[in-house]
C-alpha cells in the first residue's frame, strides 16, 4: 500500500539502515488517540491511552481495502490469542478511499475481517499524523508505560514483534509496570442472514447460482431467484473464499483467499479438492512456477477460464498466475510485485491489487482495484488500461474513458455486445465500458459494496456484498445520470528539497536475529517515481537500504514509489538451519519539491529511526 505524511525536521546523521536491534530500546511518549469516528468493539465506550497503562499495546494503522493490511490482521492473531492478558491489539483505520471515511464502511469491514480487538474509526487520519505514520500497514508498539519503542510497515513482523512482546513481559514484570487481565474488546451482536458479506457468484449449468459466502467461510447454492438456499457448502474447507469459475468439465474452481490456495468443488459429487496452493503465503524468492501443490500462492481473488487455463488475480503480490489443469502446473503470466499501473508486455507490467476477472474470446479484463482501474491484457500477453490513472485518483465521473473515474472496483462482467459491466465497488453503482465508443456509463447506483455480477439472459445479478444479497437488474436501454466527482488520496505530500534528497529505509534486525548474507545480499531496495522524469538519478534496483536521489528541480510535485525487502535469520551459530524472515513493504510517497523542504527521507521498516 501507499502513503505519506509531511516531512518534519531533517533529523541527525542516520546510522546504517541495516545495523542489529540497539542494545538500549529508545523511547517516545505515544501521542493520544483520537478519531472523529470513534471506537468499535468496545461495548460502546470511549477509550484513552490511559485505559492501556499496564499492557503492552500495539496499534495496527490499517484500511480496509489494502491486502498487505488483511495479511497483517493474520499474521497478529495468534500473538492475540496467546498474550491476551498482556498484550492490547487495538487497530486505527486509517482510510485511503472516500468511501472508507463512511462509518458504516469501517463497521462492516470490521464483521466481514473478523477483527477481534477494538477498533479506532480515524476518517481525517488525525492519530496517523500525530504517530507520522507512512504506510498501510504499519504497527507501532507502545510498552506498559506508554512509551512507543518499535515501529514496523508492511509484512512478515511477526515474529520480531512476538520477541518485544516477551521481552517486553519480562522488563515490567520484573519493574512490577506489567498489569495482568481481559482487555477492553467487546464483541458485537451476531446478525442471522443467509448470506454474510458474500464475494462473488456463478452461475450453474442447472440454473443456480453458487455464491462465495465469505465471512462465514462457506458456499452457498441458490435457486434462481437467488434468495433461496438449496445447500451450504463446506465445513472448514474454506477461509473467506471469493473469485469461482466453472471449468469445462463441470467443475467449479474457488479461489480460498485466505488459505492461499485454489480449490475444486464439484456440484455432481460434492467433493471439495485442493489443486493449487500449499496454504503458506508466497514471499519473494518462493518459487513463480512450478507443481501446483507445491508453488505457495498469496490471496486469490477471483478466477476465469480463459485460452486452456484458470487465470488467478493474485491480489497479494499484485499478478496475474495461471493454473494449467492439463499438467497441474502454475506460474506467473503477468506484473512484476511492484504495486501500480504500467501498461506493455506482461513481464513488465504493473498491477495494484487485481481482484476481479472477466474473459472474453480476445480478451482478459481485469478490475484492477488499488489503481481504480479497468484494464485488460490480449491474446499476444499485453497489458492495457482501458479506464484508469493510477494509485492516487479516483471517483464517480463518466464519459470518455480517458477522463472517467471509478472508486476500487472489484469486479467485472462480460455483456453480449462487446461491453463490459464494472463492479464499482466503492462507489456503490454498476458501471459500464463499451470498447466500440470508448465511453464510461452509470448503469445502476444504490448498490452497496458490489463485487461482483453475473449475466442471466437480459438481467444481470448483482452481489451487493454488504447488504447480504444478490440483486436482479435489469439492463437499461439508457445510462443513469450522475453527478460527477473527483478525488485524490488525502494525505499531505512530503515537502522535500530539489537538488540530492538521502532516502534511508530503516531496519534493524529483531533481537537474536541478524541479515541472512550466506547467499548474498539480504536487502532489497526499488526506487521509482510518477512522473518518470521527477527523478534525474537514483532509479532502479539495489542492495542497499538507502540511496541518493537526484530530484529534476523544475517539477513540483510527484511520487516516489519505493519498494525495500530485507531477510533476518535467527543468530544461533549452533543451528545449521535457522528461522529466516522477509520483511517487506511498498511505498507511494507523494512529494512536493521546495526549497525549504527537507534534504533526507527515513522510511521506517522496522525498529526506530535515529
Amino acid at each position: 500500500m501507499n502513503d505519506a505524511v509531511p516531512a518534519h525536521t531533517p533529523a541527525p546523521a542516520p546510522v546504517p539502515a541495516s545495523t542489529a536491534a540497539p542494545r538500549r530500546r529508545a523511547r517516545v511518549r505515544a501521542p493520544e488517540l483520537i478519531g472523529k469516528g470513534g471506537w468499535l468493539n468496545t461495548g460502546g465506550k470511549e477509550l484513552t491511552l490511559a485505559d492501556f497503562r499496564g499492557q503492552i499495546l500495539i496499534l495496527d494503522f490499517w484500511t480496509f481495502c489494502c491486502i498487505n493490511c488483511l495479511h497483517v490482521l493474520d499474521e497478529l492473531r495468534d500473538l492475540e490469542e496467546k498474550h491476551r492478558e498482556t498484550l492490547v491489539i487495538v487497530g486505527v483505520h486509517s482510510p485511503k478511499f472516500v468511501h472508507e471515511a463512511e462509518h458504516q464502511a469501517v463497521v462492516d469491514a470490521v464483521e466481514r475481517y473478523e477483527v477481534h480487538h477494538p477498533v479506532l474509526d480515524d476518517p481525517e487520519l488525525a492519530t496517523w499524523k500525530q504517530y507520522a505514520v507512512r504506510a498501510w500497514p504499519t504497527l507501532v508498539v507502545i510498552d506498559p508505560e506508554g512509551y512507543v519503542v518499535a515501529q514496523h510497515a508492511g509484512e512478515g513482523h511477526a515474529n520480531a514483534i512476538r520477541t518485544l512482546v516477551e521481552e517486553l513481559e519480562a522488563e515490567h514484570e520484573a519493574k512490577g509496570t506489567l498489569r495482568r487481565g481481559d482487555g477492553p474488546y467487546v464483541p458485537p451482536e451476531p446478525v442471522a442472514t443467509d448470506l454474510r458479506f458474500p464475494g462473488k457468484a456463478v452461475l450453474l449449468p442447472t440454473g443456480n447460482f453458487l455464491v462465495s459466502d465469505t465471512t462465514r467461510h462457506q458456499l452457498v447454492e441458490l435457486e434462481p431467484d437467488g434468495e433461496t438456499v438449496v445447500r451450504r457448502i463446506g465445513d472448514g474447507d474454506f477461509r473467506e473464499p471469493q473469485g469461482l469459475t466453472v471449468l469445462p468439465d463441470g467443475k467449479v474452481v474457488v479461489a480460498d483467499t485466505v488459505n492461499h490456495a485454489l480449490r475444486t468443488y464439484d456440484p455432481a459429487t460434492g467433493v471439495i479438492e485442493r489443486i493449487a496452493g500449499t496454504g503458506t503465503q508466497w514471499w519473494q524468492g518462493s518459487p513463480t512456477s512450478g507443481p501446483a501443490l507445491d508453488v505457495d500462492l498469496s490471496s486469490p481473488w477471483d478466477v476465469a477460464w480463459w485460452q486452456g487455463k484458470v487465470w488467478i488475480a493474485m491480489a497479494g503480490v499484485h499478478q496475474l498466475w495461471t493454473y494449467d489443469p492439463q499438467t497441474r502446473t502454475v506460474a506467473v503470466a503477468a506484473g512484476t510485485t511492484n504495486e501500480g499501473l504500467v501498461d506493455g508486455p506482461a513481464a513488465e507490467a504493473w498491477f495494484a491489487q487485481p481482484s476481479g476477472l472477466a474473459a472474453t474470446e480476445d480478451r482478459l479484463w481485469i478490475a484492477d482495484s488499488e489503481t481504480s482501474a479497468l484494464r485488460w491484457i490480449d491474446t499476444e500477453g499485453v497489458v492495457h488500461t482501458a479506464v484508469g490513472t493510477g494509485l492516487f485518483d479516483f471517483g464517480h465521473r463518466d464519459g470518455d474513458a480517458g477522463q472517467a473515474l471509478l472508486q476500487h472496483p472489484l469486479g467485472v462482467t462480460a455483456l453480449p455486445d462487446g461491453s463490459v459491466a464494472v463492479s464499482d465497488t466503492y462507489n456503490h453503482a454498476l458501471r459500464r465500458f463499451d470498447p466500440a465508443s470508448g465511453e464510461v456509463t452509470t448503469l445502476a447506483t444504490d448498490l452497496r459494496e458490489p463485487s461482483d455480477a453475473v449475466l442471466v439472459g437480459d438481467e444481470i445479478v448483482v452481489v451487493e456484498s454488504a447488504r447480504h444479497r444478490l440483486t436482479r437488474l435489469r439492463l437499461p436501454e439508457e445510462a443513469v445520470q450522475v453527478e460527477a466527482v473527483a478525488h485524490r488520496t488525502q494525505r499531505e505530500a512530503t515537502e522535500v528539497a530539489p537538488g540530492r534528497l538521502r532516502l534511508d529505509v530503516v531496519f534493524q534486525a529483531p533481537t537474536g536475529q541478524k541479515l541472512d548474507e550466506r547467499y548474498g545480499p539480504s536487502t532489497r531496495l526499488l526506487v521509482s517515481s510518477t512522473p518518470p522524469e521527477l527523478l534525474v538519478g537514483g532509479a532502479g534496483t539495489g542492495t542497499d537500504l538507502f540511496r541518493e536521489l537526484d530530484l529534476d528541480p523544475e517539477i513540483t510535485e510527484g511520487v516516489l514509489h519505493v519498494s525495500a525487502m530485507a531477510a533476518s535469520c535467527d543468530d544461533d551459530p549452533a543451528n545449521e538451519y535457522p528461522a529466516c524472515h522477509v520483511h517487506q513493504q511498498d511505498w507511494g510517497v507523494p512529494v512536493k519539491v521546495t526549497p525549504d523542504g527537507a534534504a533526507r527521507l527515513p522510511l521506517i521498516l522496522a525498529g526506530m529511526d535515529a
